[in-house]
């Protein structure tokens, strides 16, 4: 059996699932990555070949057999040599009665005095820790374990080369983590049958068998695409025998799934009062119909306007970046889609903000403090970043925030979906919404904005952002559909 360090990442993301690492080995087919995969695994790569070329002299070996280059790797240590570029380690071990072939490629072998060698990796990831990429903990570790396998000694460090540039140190265990975690892969793949994981909307979007597995779900009336149901209840149900939402419905009043312990971290916890909420949900689900809870709570104003943020994570800049602020005034007619947009310069961040700001303050004064109408908390928190990092002038912002309207918790309080999410993507489907773009969504438009910055065609680079905006208007007029259809909702 063969296992290796990218096994470890298989495991972890996009999210930690064993099987994952069952359908992989049975050969399912899996969807290949998406545009903005596709992106990361391309910056990724260059932000590793710019590192390779801080080293004036480099020994090469990512061609070859995996023999020979494991007979290369040994060679190159026994001389010192400088730095190695991608090293083939290997070692055999017996992991459940089961001789293991392990292997690793780490990025980087720099000498060091005495004959010892650093282990380096270079990530994208700007934060390198155990809580937000253990992954890539365990993916050094194991390479520190099979180093010290093949030269009888550990490592001199064991360290990543972040997407800030930085050199992190990170702690070797003498890889006892990281062989745990491959026992436990080794099981997934030696299973003869399919284990049971619950499926989850934000566990399971990006991963490349949701067409596998959400159908099935479906199918099955898995109780795991009931809304509120979390994987740790799902597994806590089905060690009650409770399986599908319609064995939930009938094995439970409100009261006794308010008493119903789940874990919750290393603890338990009673659902209490989410047991009105999980059963509704799961009513719903079951008619395949809507219930409407309350009135929804749409504030009476002439005019609202639908904001829409679009932004880049962390991991891809030194901090988050909005480089779209859009925003739509709807009425009886809809109005003028403006957009403010990040700059591709080095002040680009700050010139988007206070074209916002300029254009967020027109509106004001030709509307006053209509609603500026938004899905969950994104624009919220990055109104106030945003103050934070750039500053308020006249306080226009701090009028947005006052006037902001979520319609996520509007809709959540007012009516219970037959839908294992309240994404609007998904809402804006179920009421009939439709979109002039085959290609969409926020993971797209990260993709296409990068592409952007990277042009240096002038025309080019405006065809590609012409296709962002008009995602972005698109989320607008779909948040003012969602709206209207709300207001026409009454209990």
């Amino acid at each position: 059996m063969k296992l290796s360090a990218s096994s470890i990442y298989s495991f972890f993301r996009p999210s930690e699932c064993g099987l994952r690492i069952t359908l992989k080995k049975k050969g399912i087919e899996e969807a290949p990555p998406g545009p903005y995969e596709q992106v990361l695994e391309r910056l990724g790569a260059e932000h590793e070949k710019r590192h390779l070329a801080t080293f004036p002299s480099v020994v090469d070996i990512s061609s070859g057999t995996a023999e020979e280059r494991v007979s290369q790797t040994k060679k190159e240590v026994s001389k010192c040599s400088p730095v190695i570029y991608q090293a083939l380690l290997r070692a055999n071990r017996v992991i459940e009665g089961t001789e293991s072939e392990i292997s690793g490629v780490p990025d980087f072998l720099v000498a060091e005095d005495g004959g010892s060698y650093i282990i380096r990796d270079s990530k994208i990831s700007r934060r390198i820790n155990e809580k937000d990429h253990r992954e890539i903990i365990l993916q050094m570790c194991l390479y520190g374990w099979l180093y010290e396998q093949t030269f009888g000694q550990p490592p001199h460090k064991l360290q990543v080369h972040s997407g800030t540039g930085d050199i992190v140190d990170v702690p070797y265990d003498g890889g006892a983590a990281a062989l745990e975690t491959l026992d436990e892969i080794l099981r997934f793949q030696l299973l003869t049958s399919e284990p049971y994981s619950p499926v989850g909307w934000s566990k399971c979007n990006s991963c490349g068998f949701y067409n596998y597995c959400w159908p099935r779900a479906q199918k099955n009336r898995d109780i795991a695409i009931v809304a509120g149901v979390d994987q740790g209840m799902t597994c806590a149900l089905r060690g009650r025998g409770i399986e599908t939402i319609e064995q939930l419905l009938e094995s439970f009043t409100e009261e006794e799934l308010a008493d119903f312990s789940r874990p919750w971290g290393k603890k338990s916890r009673r659902v209490g009062k989410d047991a009105a909420v999980i059963l509704r949900m799961a009513r719903a689900m079951t008619s395949g119909k809507e219930i409407v809870i309350q009135t929804p709570a749409i504030p009476a104003y002439t005019n609202y306007v639908m904001f829409d943020l679009e932004g880049l994570p962390s991991q891809l800049d030194e901090t988050e970046k909005i480089y779209l602020w859009g925003m739509q005034i709807f009425s009886d007619k809809q109005g003028k889609y403006i957009a403010a947009v990040a700059g591709f310069g080095e002040e680009g961040d700050r010139q988007g903000w206070e074209d916002f700001l300029v254009k967020a303050s027109s509106i004001l004064s030709e509307y006053g403090d209509v609603p500026f109408v938004h899905w969950h908390h994104y624009e919220k928190d990055h109104i106030k970043k945003y103050i934070e990092r750039f500053g308020d002038h006249e306080s226009i912002a701090e009028r947005i925030l006052t006037n902001l309207l979520d319609l996520l918790p509007i809709t959540q309080e007012s009516i219970a979906l037959p839908l294992p999410s309240y994404s609007l993507k998904v809402v804006e489907q179920y009421i009939g919404f439709k979109r002039t773009q085959y290609e969409y969504g926020g993971d797209w438009a990260m993709a296409k904005y990068i592409e952007a910055t990277e042009m240096e065609d002038e025309k080019q680079r405006a065809e590609v952002m012409n296709e962002i905006l008009k995602y972005n208007q698109e989320d607008l007029e779909a948040t003012w559909v969602v709206l209207q259809w709300l207001k026409s909702k009454v209990s």
